[in-house]
């Protein structure tokens, strides 16, 4: 059956990877996107996530168009890399204003029609870097660790309501992000990753794509790394 499903951030890269494969399932794919021009093939709502009243508004247009979001892909995030030396107030609160409390603001709202629906799939996208680390990422890191305690909190409070909230941890990813990379840079980060290489963003598409559906009815509460082994022992 054809579920209500939206990917915010889902314009690109990661994002745009977990969209086209609901799509290719079948599913009814909505996107938000910040900037730029949105990919043909989704509704696509343009939704600044630090903004209460534009998440409303998109979800407006999401529920009218495909009814209730029944599976909610948290996605959307940014970063401000820097030293904490170097770090401005702004360059913390910013990042932990979209990537933390962004995810608050479409998870709570998306809840409301999966209680009334009794059902809900909702998966967080975090990173490797949650909870292995990385120099210059304090807020990023702080960002996405957080998403786990949000996520584990919720999958207690809402598991009678047949609601699962799940964590995808992707590590190094082949997208536009990380091809400004140099050689040396890249070769640095693959030395590190036990299978040798980067992820491709269909693979950590079909992770979340396995966590949406029936397959997945027994598990919440998870943290999934799809890294090559980078993070060993989340």
């Amino acid at each position: 059956m054809s579920r209500s499903v939206l990917v915010t951030g889902g314009n690109r890269g990661i994002g745009l990877a977990i969209a086209r494969a609901f799509a290719d399932a079948g599913d009814k794919v909505a996107i938000t996107y910040r900037s730029g021009e949105p990919p043909a093939g989704f509704l696509a709502v343009k939704c600044d996530i630090t903004d209460s009243e534009q998440v409303e508004q998109a979800y407006k247009e999401i529920e009218d168009a495909h009814g209730p979001v029944e599976v909610l892909i948290a996605n959307a995030g940014i970063t401000k890399d820097t030293l904490l030396m170097r770090m401005s107030e702004e360059d913390f609160t910013s990042v932990i204003d979209t990537n933390l409390t962004g995810t608050f603001r479409v998870v709570k709202r998306a809840n409301r029609g999966m209680l009334r629906a009794k059902k809900g799939r909702v998966v967080l996208i975090s990173s490797v870097v949650g909870l292995y680390g990385g120099p210059g990422q304090a807020n990023y890191a702080a960002s996405k660790a957080a998403l786990v305690g949000f996520a584990r909190s919720l999958a207690r409070e809402l598991g009678s309501r047949n609601i699962t909230f799940n964590v995808v941890a992707p590590g190094f990813v082949d997208t536009d992000m990380t091809k400004v990379l140099t050689d040396e840079q890249r070769a640095g980060i693959v030395a590190q990753v036990p299978l040798g290489r980067y992820a491709q963003p269909e693979e950590v598409a079909a992770t979340v794509r396995f966590l949406a559906s029936d397959d997945a009815s027994y598990i919440t509460g998870a943290v999934i790394p799809v890294d090559g082994g980078l993070g060993m022992g989340h």
